[in-house]
Order: C-alpha cells, then sequence, then structure tokens
C-alpha cells in the first residue's frame, strides 16, 4: 500500500470528498493561499478554488457560525482551527447551535459539519496552545468527537465524518501531521464509533486514543521485555463510544490502564473509567489506572513541560502498578488509580 504522512491522508480525504459532492467546502485561517498553516490543504486551492477553499479573517466564533448556517441550508462545510485551542472563541456556536439545533428544530434542520485540526500539546506552545478539548466536546450529546493515530485512520474516518448528518469533532495532532502509514490506494472508509485494537495482550490493556496511542504502544514494547503482555485499544471515537470492544478487553486482561492526554479531573479517563467499573466489576482484577497530564497549566520552559505532559515512562510505571495491584499516585492526585 502506499506510504503517506497525515496531513497528506487528512488532505487525499478531504479531496475524494470534494470531487464526489460539490456542496462539501473547506474553510478556515490560511487553508487556500498559505495551502494551510501545517500544509494539509497544499494544492486544493489549484484544484477546487478559491469559493470552495475559502481564506477566513482570525474570527473563529464568526466563520464557524457561518459554516453551521451553510450546514443547516444544505452544504457539508469542512471547518479547520489552526488549533482547537482557538475553538474554545468559537464554542457558543459549536455547542449551542451545532450541537443542538436538530433537536431544538425538532429535526428540521440537520448539520453536516465537521470541524477538524490539531488537538492537544505541540513543543513548546505553553498553556494557551496546548489545551485537549475531547474531554470538553464529548460532554454534550448532539457532537460527534473523533480523534486518530495513524494516516490509515485518518483518512477513512474522516471520509465517515464528511458524510455523517451529525456535526463531527475531528481531532488531529501536530506532533503527528508528518507520521507516514500505510494507506490503500482504493477508496475505503471506517465507520464511526469502532474501536481498533492497535496491539493484542494477556496481561493488561492499554486504553486511549489520539497521539497517546504511539506512547502507549512504546510502553507496551517495553514492557513485554520484563515479561508483561500489554494491549493497546485506540478507541478512534470518543463519542460514539465502541463499549463492545472495551468491554471485550476488560474481560480478556482484567487490568486497564487509561491514557488520557489533558487533566484527570472530569476527563474522559474518569468516564470510562466508571462506565468499566459499572458494567464490569467483577472481571476487574486491580483498580482502573489513569495516566494524564499534570494537573497544571502547560508551561513554556522545555525542562517543565516534560514534567507535565504523559511518556511511554510514566504509562509503564500505571502497568507494573497496576500487574502487580499496588502502587500509588505519581501525579499528586489523591486517586490511588491515577499515574
Amino acid at each position: 500500500m502506499p506510504m503517506l504522512q497525515m496531513r497528506e491522508a487528512i488532505r487525499r480525504a478531504m479531496s475524494e470528498e470534494m470531487r464526489r459532492n460539490p456542496d462539501i467546502f473547506l474553510m478556515g485561517e490560511e487553508v487556500a493561499y498559505y495551502d494551510g498553516a501545517y500544509k494539509v490543504s497544499q494544492g486544493m486551492l489549484e484544484e477546487f478554488g478559491p469559493e470552495r477553499v475559502v481564506d477566513t479573517p482570525i474570527s473563529e466564533n464568526g466563520f464557524a457560525g457561518l459554516g453551521i448556517g451553510a450546514a443547516m441550508a444544505g452544504m457539508r462545510p469542512i471547518i479547520e482551527f489552526m488549533t482547537f485551542n482557538f475553538s474554545l472563541v468559537a464554542y457558543d456556536q459549536v455547542i449551542n447551535n451545532a450541537a443542538r439545533i436538530y433537536q431544538m428544530s425538532a429535526g428540521q434542520y440537520k448539520v453536516p459539519i465537521v470541524f477538524r485540526g490539531p488537538n492537544g500539546a505541540a513543543e513548546n506552545l505553553a498553556s494557551q496552545h496546548s489545551t485537549s478539548v475531547e474531554s470538553i466536546y464529548a460532554h454534550f450529546p448532539g457532537l460527534k468527537v473523533v480523534s486518530v493515530a495513524t494516516p490509515y485512520d485518518a483518512c477513512g474516518l474522516l471520509k465517515s465524518a464528511i458524510r455523517d448528518d451529525n456535526p463531527v469533532i475531528f481531532l488531529e495532532s501536530e506532533m503527528m501531521y508528518g507520521v507516514k502509514g500505510e494507506v490503500p490506494a482504493e477508496e475505503y472508509v471506517i465507520p464511526l464509533g469502532k474501536a481498533d485494537l492497535k496491539r493484542d495482550g494477556t496481561d493488561l490493556t492499554f486504553v486511549t486514543w489520539g497521539k497517546q496511542v504511539h506512547n502507549c504502544l512504546a510502553a507496551a514494547t517495553t514492557l513485554e521485555k520484563e515479561g508483561i503482555s500489554a494491549q493497546v485499544l485506540d478507541l478512534r471515537s470518543i463519542r460514539p463510544l465502541d463499549h463492545e470492544a472495551l468491554f471485550a478487553c476488560v474481560a480478556k486482561t482484567h487490568r486497564v490502564v487509561i491514557v488520557q492526554e489533558g487533566f484527570a479531573f472530569a476527563g474522559m479517563a474518569a468516564e470510562l473509567a466508571a462506565r468499566i467499573q459499572e458494567s464490569c466489576f467483577d472481571l476487574l482484577d486491580a483498580p482502573v489506572y489513569r495516566v494524564t497530564n499534570r494537573d497544571v497549566p502547560m508551561p513554556y520552559a522545555p525542562n517543565l513541560e516534560k514534567q507535565v505532559i504523559i511518556t511511554p515512562e510514566r504509562i509503564a510505571d500505571a502497568a507494573r502498578a497496576t500487574v502487580s495491584r499496588g502502587g500509588s499516585s505519581g501525579n499528586g492526585n489523591t486517586n490511588g488509580g491515577s499515574k
């Protein structure tokens, strides 16, 4: 299969869908004449023209609202946020309009729109550019939330997101746009709401998504040398959630470590731990552990940033703790199941 960078896989998905459906357009800051802040939309202006690849002012609230209105009128916008930190400027539009118009109009208006862009921390961008937003947006019914870890997943899931009649939050990573992976030459789609087992194992399960998939795979390789067999479940869809795949992993390994970029307090890892406890309590041989960012705003200084972010070493430490059915908090939280 062809090897594509993540940015190329995303571009391919958007371009294929735009060729298929003239009602699809891309809009955001620097997506057109600059070819995208991360060159994700490179060449698309030349192919599709300025009416379908649209540069916007620095006004997320404005162009998110414009996209929502266009979706209500029958088009299928792809709205790029240069970073999902900036989506918080458009929070009212995304939550009060995109997520709720279908219900508030009694089904008269659908909002088939994709909000996409990089999520979470990159390197040395400080707290205002390092927010992980999946826990925020997954809180609200009416939104679908997707986070991708590989070019293969990015292409197939983005095509499904564009075709979906609901608003979809599509989370990428600035750190992964250059990551390469195999992508089939033929057209394909991956349905939303289906997790993927990236690595099989017998002793414990890492549950994660986005770029933390790669940290979990690295931790699993380290643990294998110590005789610990870890499987890695990539949720891919945060909402809708693949409960069947999640609970099947619990039933197989009986130990779970959830790895979530972002803060532990009121995060997706806490929600997942609660659901596992409610549905699989008798299957667990140890508490569900969480590995998250430290509970502080992201520092700018590189040495301090390294103390906040998740590393394969911290993930491996949590795995050793749950296999031994012991261990204490590694991030200052009072919950003994956090690392």
